[in-house]
This record gives C-alpha cells, structure tokens and sequence, in this order.
C-alpha cells in the first residue's frame, strides 16, 4: 500500500536514488539552473531547498551535513557562499521549476528547475537576439573587401 508515501522514486532502489538527487543538486548549485525531466525536477526540490536552509544557517554542524550529503566541498562552499547568502531574505520557495514541452525523443516532459533568487555571474552572459548586429557586422566586412 502506498498511503503517505511522499518520496517519488523514479524507478530506482534507494541508494541510487539519494545519488541522482545529490549529483543533480550538486550541478544545480553549480549552475544555477538545470534542464531535466519534470518528475526529476519535482523531487529535486526539496533537497534543495533543504541544501539551502543548511546554507542560511552557516554554522559548522550545517557545513558538515551538506558535505555528508553533496560529497564535493566546493559545491558546498558555493552553497555557503554565494547562493545562501542570496536566497537570506526569502523564507522558503528557493527553487522555481518551469515546464518546457517534450522531449523530442521520447516525449518525456520536460522542465527548467532554478533558485529564484539566481546570481548571474559577470561572464555568464544573457543570450539575446542578434540578428540585426550580424547583418550589420557582414555589412561592414563587405566594405572593407571592396575597398
């Protein structure tokens, strides 16, 4: 029977589980923002939003869990660093998670998931539209071929 059962387990054992959450949190902390499928995504967020209140916390105790869980000291350090610190006003919903359509190939839904409160970094630059600058650009190449 499955009454109460919170814990959605992706057709995994246990272990393997804990390791795909702690490996996707690790590169969400990394990146700020990953692309995975939607039940993924779904159970994603509440270790991570857990990994996040060890982090506002700050202290040593918190420190040694998110290591005992993440396994990598510089995720973990990021964690304390930088997204924490962030996300310090905010009293929970740490994390945003945005649907996208199917995949292509076997049609699974798939979702964005995020910190809301998102620090991008001065070289992670925004891609925009730059159709205009490239027509502009060859533009002036051309000019400088004729003369």
């Amino acid at each position: 029977m499955r009454n109460r059962n919170k814990t959605s387990q992706l057709k995994r054992t246990a272990s393997h589980r804990r390791s795909l959450l702690a490996n996707m949190a690790c590169s969400l902390i990394e990146h700020g923002a990953i692309r995975t499928t939607l039940g993924k995504a779904k159970a994603l967020r509440p270790v991570a939003e857990k990994m996040v209140t060890l982090g506002k916390k700050g202290d040593i105790h918190s420190r040694r869990q998110a290591v005992a869980f993440l396994r990598h000291k510089d995720v973990v350090k990021q964690l304390f660093e930088v997204v924490a610190p962030a996300s310090a006003d905010r009293q929970g919903g740490y994390c945003r998670i945005t649907k996208l359509g199917p995949r292509p190939t076997d049609a699974a839904p798939m979702a964005i998931i995020e910190f809301v409160d998102r620090v991008v970094e001065e070289d992670e630059e925004v891609v925009e539209d730059t159709t205009d600058d490239a027509v502009e650009v060859e533009a002036e190449k051309a000019e400088a071929k004729a003369e």
